[in-house]
């Protein structure tokens, strides 16, 4: 599990930058909960589900950066 959470963070820089991800990138803030990967941002009152494999993490990951929903976009 810790290798897939690191494998999550990584995805989380590499789509949206260090800049785009702020204070959102702790190591608190990416959990599993009852098989889901969750991520957890300041300023939201609920954890967003992920996804339960690395790629449906990725793929809700990169549609929730071109929503610009609280993860913006690397430049």
């Amino acid at each position: 599990m810790k290798d897939d959470k690191q494998k999550i963070f990584d995805l989380v820089y590499e789509i949206v930058g260090e800049g785009g991800c702020g204070e959102a990138c702790t190591d608190g803030d990416i959990f599993q909960e009852d098989g889901e990967w969750k991520l957890f941002l300041c300023g939201f009152l609920e954890p967003w589900a992920l996804g339960q494999t690395l790629e449906e993490v990725e793929a809700s990951l990169r549609e929730y950066a071109n929503q610009g929903l609280g993860l913006g976009a690397s430049t």
